[in-house]
């Protein structure tokens, strides 16, 4: 498919990657949303939480929504997300990553990029509902990875996915933890280690044998807590051995529902290798979108309503 044009054009104030960024992240609040909490137990006896919004009237349409690192269901992209999307229809399941809701995870793993058994294990207990017709996934960065890397993994997928939908993603991890890596990242680099950190520290108190006061003063970067948490955690050699086989870039060839990619050219999140242009140009199934605009999961519009979420919205309505 040809890469499709963008139409974002926001307020000069929006033009900024990174007030973009901030606002998404830090300033829009949602409001007016129910949440009910379901919790999944997993197939190794954890678990996660998920929330669950409802349209107004009874739907066959489901989207599974996944957030990026160190987020939850209660961040402001996945209730705008949730929010619009009951509006119109849908019924919306948000997936809390493992340790993620509020409540930490029993065992010692915890959530990770290509982490595709949970999500198959939500799709799992979505199916044994047997209420949706049409299931549809949607994912923010880390979460965008993880739904495009499930979906190539050449599985034989349920016949109810019919698309998705995936929102400043990271398809080469390393390409990515390089840019976070760099001065002009370094306050996002430090917010989100100091939340990984926070977390290693309430692991401690459940593994202690695991994780030594000196393990947790030697990580000093993003890096550093792949190389001894997450890869260690869920069966990698190292950090680079995690980002290889965990980008979803090696996966994208073998989608075959409609996908949508929105990667923002002024992402300071994503190098050259997260825009996969030369696979979106042979592929009959994904679609590619580059606004010049947007930041990294910012994408700012009128009435608090992002141009991802009505890009999102207008996609899923095509396919169905």
């Amino acid at each position: 498919m040809p890469l499709l044009d963008s139409t974002y054009n926001p307020p000069l104030f929006f033009k900024s990657g990174h007030l973009s960024t901030i606002y998404s992240g830090l300033v829009r609040k949602v409001a007016n949303l129910e949440q009910i909490r379901i919790r999944i137990t997993l197939p190794d006896a954890d678990f996660l939480d998920t929330d669950w919004s409802y349209a107004s009237s009874p739907s066959k349409k489901l989207v599974i929504i996944i957030h990026g690192l160190e987020g939850s269901s209660k961040r402001a992209y996945m209730k705008g997300s949730a929010k619009v999307l009951t509006q119109s229809g849908y019924d919306v399941c948000a997936i809390n990553l493992r340790g993620c809701s509020g409540t930490a995870n029993k065992l010692f793993r915890s959530y990770h990029s290509g982490a595709t058994e949970d999500l198959q294990a939500v799709i799992e207990h979505v199916l044994q509902l047997d209420e949706y017709q049409n299931i549809y996934l949607h994912g923010f960065s880390l979460g965008g990875n993880l739904l495009l890397k499930y979906l190539g993994e050449k599985r034989e997928l349920p016949i109810e996915i019919k698309g998705a939908v995936a929102i400043s993603v990271p398809c080469q991890l390393a390409d990515s933890l390089h840019q976070l890596l760099q001065f002009k990242n370094a306050l996002y680099a430090k917010r989100f280690k100091g939340n990984l950190l926070v977390k290693l520290k309430q692991k401690q108190q459940s593994f202690p044998d695991l994780i030594s006061d000196t393990d947790i003063e030697n990580i000093k970067t993003l890096k550093d807590f792949d190389d001894f948490y997450t890869s260690r955690a869920h069966g990698f050699t190292d950090a680079m051995d995690y980002y290889a086989k965990s980008s979803s870039l090696q996966f994208l060839e073998n989608i075959d529902v409609p996908t949508l990619i929105i990667n923002a050219l002024n992402d300071s999140f994503l190098g050259s290798e997260c825009y996969p242009i030369e696979i979106a140009k042979h592929h009959k199934n994904l679609f590619l979108e580059m606004p010049k605009y947007g930041g990294h999961v910012g994408f700012y519009g009128n009435n608090n309503f992002t141009y991802a979420e009505r890009r999102t919205l207008e996609f899923l309505d095509n396919i169905a």
